[in-house]
């Protein structure tokens, strides 16, 4: 059995980023061509929406000035050092979020509508949604990728029953859906997504291949060094340097994941805690974030989706001081005491989406340019005001510059534009065909 066969049988296979020196001219400027979800460069456009729960304060999260000379207000503030590197959406609304006949259920709705656009049949057995925009996106270039779409969480998953005044856990919990009644259930153990993404083997024998490694207590990339020293040396010098980083970087992730499993808490001890969450929520999120990012650098997918927790979710933040549950604290009722708390919350998320963005902005992608400058992140919420439960001039950033077909650094006041207009824009830019109409469109969003 040679050393190849071993690799390949234990699921030691690693995803690589794409190296100029290994592409042909010809056969870039082919791919160039074909492959219609790329940047003007022909590097890989990613796509990806990071949806926070419980809206945000609005007079601590909206800028102030004009277009070009805005000033930052105390939620965003985290993000000045990247000003010039995401655009604040201004007047976007989900309308069929609101509550119409069907009463109570903001949050299930808030959550349902985010990426669909449509209205929701309100109950806990019969699902009725709609198709996401990730997903028609992924329909369209998923092909190019191992995988089409990859779907993360720092949340639980639930998909039966009842969550919020009558409609099922499936809109509330989850925002991706590949069709109307049938969500992508996204995955909360950043341990399974290393796996899915760095390890090999069919359906049912990953979960084998990766207890192997942990009983080992081996990294990954100790069973494909000699393949990646050989590698190097067919390298250019400046692949040579990113080959380097890249396997510092994956060594690195790894090794947080399993310091989490081996130091994490039982926090119940009647629940098992899932394998490789860590025990600092922020640890939580910022490795989550971290496998979106190797996800995107090793083009193992283009499209992405991140539920920070789902809306109405009620985590207390004790880490930075905060005992109350969040969605208590969001119906505040103009308490000065509340309103600060939660606008604390807010500016903490923001902080943990800066840090993400950071490090998309120092990623070299193929084409010299950075991941983030290839990239187009929303980032925002189903719910405008959480104390009243709105949802129009909904809290949205728009990151990353498309490739160069985006303009960030610019604060944009689109007045009273569906949510969805921004999502056909979005998909006209991968290529996607015959989207006249999507949710409750009216058209395409300008000047983004």
């Amino acid at each position: 059995m040679n050393r190849r066969n071993f690799l390949r049988g234990i699921g030691a296979t690693l995803a690589l980023p794409t190296f100029a020196s290994m592409m042909p001219s010809k056969l870039l400027a082919a791919t160039q061509a074909l492959e219609t979800a790329t940047t003007p460069t022909g590097a890989p456009l990613r796509t990806a929406f990071v949806a926070f729960p419980n809206g945000a304060i609005p007079d601590r999260w909206w800028p102030t000035g004009g277009m070009s000379d805005f000033a930052f207000g105390e939620t965003l503030s985290p993000l000045q050092g990247l000003r010039d590197r995401f655009q604040v959406l201004g007047g976007l609304d989900h309308l069929n979020a609101n509550p119409g006949n069907d009463g109570g259920g903001d949050h299930a709705r808030g959550n349902g509508v985010f990426l669909t656009g449509v209205r929701l049949k309100k109950s806990a057995t019969d699902v009725q949604a709609g198709i996401s925009i990730d997903q028609v996106i992924a329909r369209e270039i998923g092909d190019l990728t191992r995988f089409p779409s990859l779907e993360l969480t720092c949340d639980a998953n639930r998909k039966s029953s009842g969550c919020d005044s009558g409609y099922s856990c499936a809109y509330q919990y989850n925002i991706s859906w590949k069709s109307p009644t049938t969500p992508m259930t996204p995955e909360n153990n950043p341990r399974l997504v290393f796996e899915r993404l760095f390890g090999a083997g069919e359906q049912g024998h990953r979960q084998a291949n990766a207890q192997q490694r942990m009983e080992n207590r081996r990294s990954v990339l100790d069973f494909v060094m000699d393949d990646a020293r050989s590698l190097q040396r067919r390298l250019a010098h400046d692949d040579r340097e990113k080959l380097d980083q890249y396997l510092t970087g994956v060594r690195d992730v790894e090794s947080r994941i399993q310091r989490a499993e081996k130091f994490g808490p039982n926090v119940d001890p009647a629940r098992k805690t899932p394998e490789g969450i860590p025990e600092s929520h922020a640890d939580y999120v910022q490795v989550m974030y971290d496998m979106m990012l190797l996800a995107f650098k090793t083009d193992s997918t283009r499209v992405c989706t991140f539920v920070l927790g789902h809306d109405g979710d009620n985590r207390s933040f004790s880490e930075i001081g905060i005992s109350e549950g969040h969605h208590d604290l969001s119906h505040h009722q103009n308490n000065a005491e509340r309103v600060d708390k939660v606008a604390t919350i807010d500016r903490w998320y923001v902080e943990q989406f800066a840090n993400f963005l950071q490090r998309m902005d120092e990623t070299e992608d193929v084409d010299g340019n950075s991941l983030l400058h290839n990239s187009r992140i929303v980032y925002g919420s189903g719910n405008a005001d959480g104390n009243r439960h709105t949802h129009h001039d909904l809290p949205v950033l728009l990151a990353g510059g498309g490739g160069g077909m985006l303009k960030p650094g610019r604060f944009v006041k689109h007045s009273n534009q569906p949510m969805t207009n921004l999502y056909l824009s979005l998909a006209d830019q991968v290529g996607v065909k015959n989207l006249e109409r999507f949710g409750d469109s009216t058209g395409r969003l300008a000047n983004i």
